[in-house]
């Protein structure tokens, strides 16, 4: 390639092919998404979980919350209505993507898992009120709801590739050596998550005053939770001088840090509220730290393992020089 097209190249790169409107509500999705985690957070640690008893109306007989159900169903019902808000953005996601869905078909299959969720969350949601707020639907609402995070994130990444983006493929920008150490990163992220989730299943926030908990001691399956926790952050610790020690690209470098610091973050956390025996604010504060967890695992084992990120063009481009300088020094002019 030439340097002139080289130069145009590294232009184009910076040109979202997928216009503005679709990276946009991708992001959209992505904090929506967290967003109602949280809410639905307030909703159990407040317990207003059953504050409509019933699902898909609040009561037997209203749609909404009445004066009988108090704060409790004010709380539940605005908790159900982010579930519009939810669905307006990912409807809008989909017909954005509409006229671009032959030439981006990795938009539009994203986009169409961000709005599927939707209703399977609600689904979820109401089986969640007619088990009586059952710990393992609980998790099982949560948990979906990750995965949503987990969709939004690559679907943000992918709508930032360039037209030169799309047309080149280069090698992941983590090299053979990093690699496993980022699935093995992004694996037990999973597994500290799911095991939270556990753990929240036994301990005393269960949404409502008479629902149910999982059965198990909290003590024992929180000592459980820890593990992941603790081989997490010493292979984050192993990542973070693997990518300075052999000079990574800065793409990976960033979300290997983000991500260190939002899991020794998300850690002194959940220590904290451990020890201080789970206070209301600090919960809701854990819970937004999983999400973001999420996110940035997702983002790690994205930039980590993909052939085609956001100015890859550009790393397609370098790769091929050095490549092309490894076999000058291997067969040097004039040497037969």
């Amino acid at each position: 390639m030439s340097s002139t097209s080289a130069g145009a190249a590294a232009r184009q790169s910076h040109v979202p092919a997928a216009g503005r409107l679709i990276r946009s509500l991708a992001v959209a999705s992505l904090v929506a998404n967290i967003v109602i985690v949280v809410t639905g957070g307030a909703v159990r640690l407040t317990a207003s979980g059953l504050g409509c008893p019933e699902w898909p109306l609040c009561t037997a007989d209203s749609l909404v919350t009445t004066p009988e159900m108090g704060l409790h169903g004010i709380i539940e019902f605005g908790n159900r209505l982010l579930t519009f808000v939810l669905t307006a953005v990912a409807f809008a996601t989909v017909f954005s993507v509409w006229r671009v869905r032959h030439e981006r078909r990795d938009l539009w299959w994203l986009s169409i898992g961000l709005l599927a969720g939707v209703p399977a969350q609600a689904v979820i949601g109401g089986i969640t009120v007619l088990t009586d707020l059952n710990p393992w639907v609980v998790g099982l609402h949560f948990l979906a709801s990750t995965v949503m995070i987990s969709v939004a994130v690559v679907m943000v990444n992918r709508t930032r590739l360039s037209a030169v983006d799309l047309a080149a493929r280069h090698a992941p920008l983590a090299d053979k050596t990093l690699r496993p150490l980022l699935g093995a990163i992004g694996v037990l992220s999973a597994l500290t998550v799911v095991l939270g989730v556990v753990v929240t299943g036994s301990g005393p926030h269960a949404g409502d005053h008479g629902a149910a908990r999982n059965g198990l001691n909290p003590d024992l399956i929180t000592r459980i939770h820890v593990v992941p926790v603790y081989l997490l952050v010493f292979a984050l610790a192993v990542a973070l001088y693997l990518v300075y020690r052999r000079n990574a690209d800065a793409r990976v470098r960033r979300t290997v840090v983000l991500l260190a610091v939002v899991v020794l973050a998300q850690a002194a956390i959940g220590y904290a509220q451990h020890f201080l025996h789970l206070p209301i604010a600090l919960v809701a504060l854990h819970m937004l730290g999983a999400c973001l967890l999420t996110a940035a695992a997702a983002q790690t084992v994205y930039i980590g393992f993909n052939k085609q990120v956001p100015g890859g063009a550009a790393v397609a481009l370098a790769q091929a020089r050095a490549a092309r300088n490894v076999r000058g020094r291997k067969f040097p002019a004039g040497r037969k």
